[in-house]
C-alpha cells in the first residue's frame, strides 16, 4: 500500500503538469474547433526562454518564468495571426488548419535545433528537493508545489471565464461566432487573448515539468504536448474541468503502469486506456456530444 500511495502521489504530480498544458488544447479547441499541434511546443520556447533569463540575462527564477509567460503569450498570438486567421477567413476546411498546425510544430522545433542545437541542456533549480515525509509516504515538496499551483490557476481560469467580460465573449464565440459577431463582439480579438492565456499556461507548464526534469532540448515539447491532447481528449476536449480530469488519470494511470506493468509500455498502456474510452463515450469522459445540422 505504501509503494502503491507514493506512485499515486507521482501519478498527480506529472498529471498536474499535463492538465495544465492540456487547458491549452482545451480552450483553443472550444472556441475554434482547432486542434492547436504547435501548442506542445510552446512548452520547449517557454522552458529556453526561462532557462537563459536566469542564465544570460541573470535574472531571478521568478522574473525568467514571467519572462517566459511573456514570450509564450506573444508567439501563440503571433501564430494565431500569421498561420490560422487566413486560414479561418477563408473558412478553409479543417484539415487545412490541422496539416498548418502540424508544419508550425514543425518549424518550431527545428528552428529550434537551428539556433540552440540539439545538445540537452541542464535547467537550474526551480523548487528545492526537499520531501516532505509522513511516516513511509513521501511527499515531495516539488509535487506538493506543482499541485497547488496548478489547481490555483485551474480555478483563477474558471473564474475569469465565467465572471468577466472577455470570459463572456469567449463563452460566446465558442457558441455561435456569426452570432457573437453581430452582437458587437470582437472575434478576433478574442480568439488572440484565447491563444496567449493557452501559451502562457503551456509556459508554466513547461517550467514545472523543467523543475521535475531539469533538461532542455529542442525536442522536448513534442511528446509531452501529445500526452496532453490524449488528456483533453480524455476528459473532453473543450471542457475546461475535462482537461483537469484527464489530466490527472494520464499522470495517474501512466505512473501506475511504470511501477506495476513495464515502463516501456507504460505510453502504450496509456494511448490504450484512451481508445477504450473514446469506443464507449466518444466525446470524452466530461464531454457531451454536439449534433450538426443537415
Amino acid at each position: 500500500m505504501t509503494v502503491f500511495l507514493n506512485q499515486l502521489i507521482n501519478g498527480l504530480h506529472v498529471g498536474s503538469i499535463y492538465a495544465l498544458i492540456a487547458l491549452g488544447y482545451t480552450m483553443v479547441y472550444g472556441i475554434v474547433r482547432l486542434i492547436n499541434f504547435a501548442h506542445g511546443d510552446l512548452i520547449m520556447v517557454g522552458a529556453y526562454a526561462a532557462l537563459f533569463g536566469v542564465t544570460l540575462l541573470g535574472l531571478p527564477m521568478l522574473v525568467a518564468i514571467l519572462l517566459a509567460v511573456v514570450v509564450c503569450a506573444l508567439f501563440g498570438v503571433t501564430i494565431e495571426r500569421v498561420a490560422y486567421r487566413p486560414l479561418r477567413q477563408r473558412n478553409a476546411p479543417r484539415i487545412s488548419a490541422l496539416i498548418t498546425a502540424i508544419g508550425v510544430s514543425f518549424l518550431l522545433q527545428n528552428g529550434a535545433q537551428l539556433i540552440f542545437s540539439a545538445t540537452f541542456q541542464t535547467f537550474p533549480t526551480v523548487i528545492p528537493a526537499r520531501p516532505l515525509f509522513s511516516g513511509d509516504i513521501r511527499l515531495p515538496l516539488g509535487t506538493l508545489v506543482t499541485v497547488i499551483t496548478v489547481g490555483v490557476l485551474m480555478a483563477a481560469l474558471t473564474m475569469f471565464i465565467a465572471w468577466t467580460k472577455m470570459g463572456k465573449a469567449m463563452r460566446a464565440v465558442s457558441e455561435d461566432m456569426g452570432a457573437a459577431q453581430l452582437m458587437g463582439v470582437n472575434v478576433n480579438t478574442t480568439i488572440s487573448i484565447t491563444f496567449a492565456i493557452g501559451s502562457a499556461l503551456a509556459a508554466i507548464g513547461s517550467v514545472l515539468y523543467c523543475a521535475a526534469y531539469p533538461q532542455v532540448q529542442p525536442y522536448m515539447g513534442a511528446m509531452l504536448g501529445l500526452k496532453a491532447f490524449v488528456a483533453a481528449v480524455f476528459g473532453g476536449i473543450g471542457v475546461i474541468p475535462g482537461a483537469m480530469l484527464g489530466g490527472f488519470a494520464m499522470g495517474v494511470a501512466e505512473t501506475l503502469s511504470k511501477a506495476y506493468i513495464d515502463s516501456q509500455i507504460s505510453d502504450a498502456v496509456v494511448f490504450g486506456i484512451l481508445i477504450i474510452v473514446l469506443l464507449v463515450k466518444p466525446s470524452g469522459i466530461m464531454g457531451r456530444p454536439e449534433n450538426e445540422k443537415v
